[in-house]
């Protein structure tokens, strides 16, 4: 009996269906009209082989003669969460058999929303796009969770059928088809996913496999996903190696794992790493493991280690981005108290990675956060003035274009875009985009309302101000307000911008990547004088990468001698303008 999950089809043979629910007494197979009873196995899995079954072929699992449900394995569900599960043939003629990835310190990353990048919001229609990305220096495409959720509209934050492509942006051929494309223009794919929760429609395991969850441990979505259990660790290691394997994706990105209220001993991403570090070496590829923590957990990043042994390349640094905001923006309401002195902080974060390292949070009551970082090459931390999280998670969904002056914005890019940190922006970053990319999905009754009302009292202030229109995030016209507007690539100052961003690229591709690779330590510096910023890295070839940067809207005296040959800004004057920002190197 196979402890894996979801339908093994073989060809000649038909489909060996499995199910684990430990809380069910009988199983069956409903296919083509007819119900199969399924075999119990040890540890509360059934199995059942369909002989005549074949790709295309849809099927679903009858409970106990109560309750019909779809495969929680389902490799494609072609009538959204509650409809029957699709066998999938996963054969499919690469373009780019020979493609082994790229190393981690290329990585230059655009993440991006399926549904709203195109006006198709399709797989299909992404490619059509891929030419724009490679040109403008990016070398990685971070897809937003594509799992299947309910409804035709969703950030994927909610998907409960963790395996299937969700069927609104097209096949799984099709989704195999943007990353053969990608490859072959060299640029990597990642996947966003989430295991420290299911969406709150469609997801039935609770009703016949209840030990996939414990009470003991809550989270804003339900009960904990347990994984000191066997089977529901094998779920999302077998999972992970589903996107890996199946779809070639170069890498994941692993969302709130501060959230997996119960991950087990060992870790379960200590496990995943492992089980994802022994696929790399059997298949002689590049493959690359993020995190979002944000507890700041410096242990488990490395990443120099080309089979990750329970490690991960990186972590999304959100210290860097509060930091920033804070600066350019001069917010200070939420997780932004704990910012206060950005400038400062900034520096620790250029110097050291995480900017909070065992220190107490305003934000969190005063409890202490993180670990030391300092000793961490900045390749571990992926760094970015904007993500999906930052802007949609205001309560009009604004970019920073709309809330900071541009020199600034350029000045932050210019720091981000050369700094030996992988670097993330978020669609549209890269021309400057001004529109606005709100939080929506498509619920119906009761949630649909809890999550409006939710919406209601986590942004009270600004729903109180008459003046402010905040979006209903169950409409399509939200929706619609999300997607990218690729015209404004035909005004001056969008087309300005990026070829701004293309130059910096050139400079980083040029310039520092071929000086990161094998790097492991920081060896860095960083220190403010009055409004001038002062940074130097140590980089893998013995050179000095240094920086000047001016954070402020006035003028202000360069502190010292500039040193180096200057890469980005020219030799900096005695009075440094507003937002002047330069980049040199020492050679070793």
């Amino acid at each position: 009996m196979s402890r894996s999950f979801g339908p093994l089809w073989r060809r000649g043979e038909g489909v060996t269906f499995r199910l684990w629910a430990p809380a069910a007494a009988k199983a069956d197979l409903v296919i083509g009209g007819a119900s199969v009873a399924m075999t119990a196995c040890a540890d509360g899995r059934f199995e059942a082989t369909h002989h005549d079954a074949v790709p295309g072929t849809r099927y679903s699992f009858r409970i106990d003669h109560r309750i019909e449900v779809p495969d929680p394995a389902s490799h494609f569900q072609p009538e959204d969460v509650h409809g029957p599960s699709e066998v999938i043939d996963h054969d499919y003629a690469w373009a780019t058999n020979d493609w082994r990835g790229r190393p981690w310190h290329e990585a230059v990353f655009l993440e991006t929303h399926v549904g709203t990048f195109t006006p198709d919001g399709t797989f299909r229609a992404m490619i059509e796009k891929l030419d724009h990305i490679a040109a403008a220096g990016i070398t990685a495409i971070e897809l937003m969770p594509v799992a299947e959720f309910s409804g035709r509209r969703n950030w994927g934050y909610d998907g409960v059928l963790l395996f299937a492509p969700d069927s609104v942006y097209g096949r799984p051929e099709d989704l195999k088809a943007l990353v053969d494309a990608a490859h072959q223009r060299g640029l990597m794919v990642f996947l966003d996913v989430v295991y420290n929760h299911f969406g709150p429609e469609g997801n039935y395991l609770g009703q016949y496999a209840p030990q996939f969850f414990t009470s003991h441990h809550t989270t804003p979505w339900g009960d904990a996903i347990d994984y000191r259990v066997p089977q529901v660790r094998q779920f999302v290691i077998d999972n992970a190696l589903h996107w890996l394997r199946r779809y070639r994706f170069d890498g994941l990105r692993l969302d709130a794992v501060h959230a997996l209220a119960e991950p087990g001993e060992p870790s379960i991403l200590t496990d995943l790493s492992r089980a994802v570090g022994a696929y790399a070496a059997e298949s002689n590829r590049h493959i690359h493991l993020v995190l979002e923590n944000d507890d700041n957990c410096a242990a488990f990043l490395d990443p120099n280690q080309e089979c990750p042994a329970g490690k991960y390349r990186a972590q999304w640094n959100d210290d860097y981005h509060h930091a920033w905001h804070t600066l350019l923006t001069k917010e200070s309401h939420g997780y932004y108290r704990d910012y206060h002195e950005p400038r400062r902080q900034i520096a620790r974060s250029l110097a050291e990675g995480f900017i909070y390292q065992g220190e107490p949070s305003e934000h969190r009551n005063g409890a202490a956060r993180g670990e030391g970082s300092g000793h961490l090459p900045p390749t571990a931390f992926v760094n970015f003035v904007q993500n999906h999280d930052q802007i949609g998670n205001r309560a009009c969904g604004e970019r920073l274009e709309m809330l900071a002056p541009a020199a600034a914005v350029e000045a932050a890019l210019a720091v981000l875009l050369i700094a030996p940190m992988p670097p993330l922006m978020f669609m549209g970053e890269e021309w400057g985009a001004t529109h606005p990319f709100p939080f929506f999905c498509d619920f119906h009754g009761e949630l649909a309302e809890a999550v409006r009302q939710g919406r209601r009292r986590e942004f009270a202030e600004a729903y109180a101000n008459p003046s402010i229109e905040v979006p209903d995030p169950l409409t399509e016209a939200t929706f619609q307000s999300a997607m990218l507007d690729w015209s404004e690539l035909e005004r001056d100052a969008h087309r300005q911008r990026l070829g701004l961003v293309r130059d910096l690229l050139c400079v980083r591709r040029n310039e520092i990547v071929p000086r990161l690779a094998g790097l492991k330590s920081a060896e860095a510096g960083a220190e403010f004088v009055g409004d001038v910023l002062q940074a130097r890295w140590r980089l893998a070839d013995g050179s000095v990468l240094r920086l000047l940067v001016n954070l402020s809207d006035g003028e202000s005296m360069r502190p010292g001698a500039s040193s180096g040959r200057p890469i980005w800004g020219g030799e900096p004057p005695a009075s440094l303008a507003p937002w002047f920002v330069y980049w040199a190197i020492e050679d070793g």
